[in-house]
């Protein structure tokens, strides 16, 4: 058994899948530029300002971050990449999370019936604890175990 950690489930769910780790702020609309640019199918992360995440791929994996922080886009992304099939399967947030990605992934959740398993309030100690590659499994009532 690894490290446990209990949050605030805002989306609840059971997976278990790897982790991807960000120290700073997670960018949604400079993650997913070329999204918006291009016209990408990629869930690759493009914001060059985020050392942890620039290149790698998001699609799936377990998004641990400190909180999200960008522009009123970021909901609209949300619905964006959910339809795409690129979106992380889960956002788990030290902080708390903030009201553009709540919108964004309870949009997602209730529109398209495509869920982000979202977890907050988690600490910085589980920041400090989990790294990009750990095996991440969350439950429905908000517990994550690293292992």
């Amino acid at each position: 058994m690894g490290k446990i950690f209990k949050g605030r489930t805002a989306l609840s769910g059971n997976f278990e899948g790897s982790a991807e780790v960000s120290h700073y702020g997670f960018n949604t609309a400079a993650t997913y530029i070329d999204v918006i640019i291009g016209g990408s199918d990629s869930g690759v992360c493009m914001d060059h300002d985020n050392p942890d995440l620039f290149k790698h791929d998001l699609n799936g994996k377990v998004l641990c971050i400190p909180q999200t922080v960008g522009s009123s886009s970021a909901a609209t992304l949300f619905m964006i990449i959910l339809q795409k099939n690129i979106a992380p399967a889960a956002m788990l947030f030290a902080n708390h999370i903030d009201s553009l990605a709540a919108c964004g992934v309870l949009m997602g959740d209730n529109w398209l019936d495509k869920r982000i398993i979202t977890v907050d309030l988690l600490g910085e100690d589980f920041l400090k604890s989990v790294k990009t590659g750990d095996k991440i499994k969350i439950s429905e009532d908000g517990t994550i175990e690293i292992n």
